[in-house]
């Protein structure tokens, strides 16, 4: 577990409020008194359950930075970032077709922000800025891990940052309930692939430090929920 702070401290972050959550899931709701209300439901839950966007925001720089969200799911960073009132512009990426779609729905009215079906595999926006890779990387198998991690990188501006939320092997509780979880995730359908890989953090500070990225410590991400998230910042110097 080299790299990681020996007692785990926890990082001092809380789930957005309820009015907050509830706010931006009304972005979700269907226009159909009948229509389906999976993703107003899970948005109001994931956000006022999951301390991501608040840890995340504790660490991005509000610097007009381009951000780029590898892997966004519905886009519900860029919601929780312009009720933060940031502005800078925001680019959305993810391989799951129908989530980029109704991400545009329901972001339709957020200034400056864009949704696109691209796998993260494939090259990357050619954005030099900010990026995300938030509860991404145990989709993937090790070498693509490695490769999306050089590649994402690349896009990271001088005074840049590189945000990654990962599940760790630790091989503990959380460890095993988080790959519960995410094969649950899978089976249901929520997340198109199953997971495949769960990264090594001397092996992910390496891969950081190799591309020309300050790495921090890791510090637990995971709040009341009983999963093995980790955020690592790394940073690209000015100079």
């Amino acid at each position: 577990m080299d790299g990681l702070p020996g007692n785990g401290t926890p990082l001092n972050c809380s789930p957005l409020e309820r009015g907050q959550a509830q706010a931006i899931a009304e972005a979700f709701r269907p226009v159909q008194a009948w229509g389906n209300r999976r993703d107003y439901y899970y948005t109001r839950g994931k956000l006022g359950s999951d301390p991501l966007y608040d840890g995340v925001l504790q660490h991005l720089p509000d610097d007009g930075l381009p951000l780029l969200d590898l892997g966004c799911g519905l886009g519900l960073f860029a919601h929780v970032l312009r009720q933060r009132g940031r502005r800078q512009p925001y680019l959305g990426v993810d391989v799951d077709a129908g989530k980029i779609a109704r991400a545009q729905r329901a972001g339709g009215d957020l200034e400056d922000v864009r949704f696109d079906c691209l796998d993260v595999q494939a090259p990357l926006p050619a954005q030099a800025g900010h990026v995300l890779l938030l509860d991404v990387l145990q989709y993937l198998d090790a070498q693509p891990q490695l490769d999306l991690l050089k590649a994402a990188s690349a896009r990271v501006a001088p005074g840049g940052s590189l945000l990654l939320r990962t599940p760790l092997a630790t091989g503990d509780r959380r460890d095993r309930t988080t790959r519960v979880a995410d094969r649950l995730a899978w089976l249901v359908g929520w997340m198109g692939t199953r997971p495949r890989h769960y990264p090594d953090p001397a092996l992910l500070r390496a891969t950081l430090a190799e591309a020309g990225l300050q790495v921090g410590e890791g510090r637990p991400l995971h709040g009341r929920t009983p999963f093995n998230s980790w955020l690592l910042v790394a940073r690209r110097s000015t100079m």
